[in-house]
């Protein structure tokens, strides 16, 4: 009965892993870190940037896995909603870049200017959105 457990075990492990290596290679080979210190000019502290990308998965993980009870309340979980969505906003961003989606779309959709704003809009419409489906309890 313990082999069976011990099994679980390692390939749960192995798996997680394995995913998290692939998350995190991605955003490095995307230039999530280096595009930020570069923009920031803030390069020396790209290794600090590393870390607490590290440590926010992890601890991100053992709170996801385990749910302990934490006495964060309400301003807490807003701190939490605003840095995640910073840094999802920031990958689908390098992302986008890396890929240069944006380049081909101005081009295709013949916009000459005022691309700062439609991705600006965007941004905040997607954040109102988000906004409005929480504290309307929608989903």
């Amino acid at each position: 009965m313990w082999i069976k457990e011990i099994l679980l075990v390692i390939i749960g492990l192995g798996s997680g892993f394995v995913v998290a290596a692939g998350v995190f290679a991605l955003v490095s080979a995307i230039g999530v870190i280096t595009r930020m210190a570069g923009v920031t000019h803030t390069g020396k502290y790209a290794r600090l940037y590393e870390d607490a990308i590290m440590c926010g998965a992890t601890i991100g993980n053992i709170v996801s896995v385990y749910k302990p009870a934490l006495p964060i309340g309400s301003v807490g979980l807003a701190l939490y909603g605003i840095f995640s969505g910073i840094y999802v906003g920031v990958l689908a961003v390098s992302l986008a870049e890396s890929i240069n989606a944006t380049s081909i779309f101005t081009r295709r959709s013949r916009i000459k200017g005022g691309l700062g704003f439609i991705v600006t809009a965007l941004a905040l419409g997607k954040g109102v959105g988000s906004f409005i489906m929480f504290f309307m309890q929608w989903g």
